[in-house]
Parts: structure tokens; sequence; C-alpha cells
């Protein structure tokens, strides 16, 4: 599960967490955090080829063109 919380009540929300026995908390690194939301990205934009929402380029034109 990953939160989406200002940065105003970060603390506020991390402290009510801690007091949960069955809650474990892990800090990201900005670099991770950004990771992690390329990958959720990434995903989404897979859905909506799935769906045909979005057009799938292949990656061998991609190349190509590099």
């Amino acid at each position: 599960m990953l939160l989406d919380i200002k940065d105003s009540k970060a603390d506020f929300v991390l402290e009510l967490l801690k007091n949960f026995s069955f809650v474990k908390t892990k800090t990201l690194t900005p670099y991770k955090a950004n990771i992690l939301e390329s990958i959720k990205e990434a995903v989404e934009e897979m859905k909506l080829v799935k769906t045909g929402k979005l057009e799938a380029h292949n990656a061998e034109d991609l190349f190509n063109k590099l």
C-alpha cells in the first residue's frame, strides 16, 4: 500500500500508524519513491493499452528511431 500524504500531515500520520502494532512503516528515499511512481504510471498505461484506450508502440520501431 502506498499512501500519498501532504507533507504538512506526514509526521502526524506516521506517528498515528506507529501506535498500531499491526502496521509497519518504511520511509522511502526520494529515488525509490520516484521509481515506484514510474512503475505505477507504467502499470496504468498497460491497463489502458489492454482496454484499447491507448495505442501500444513497437519497441523495435523505437530502437530503430534512435
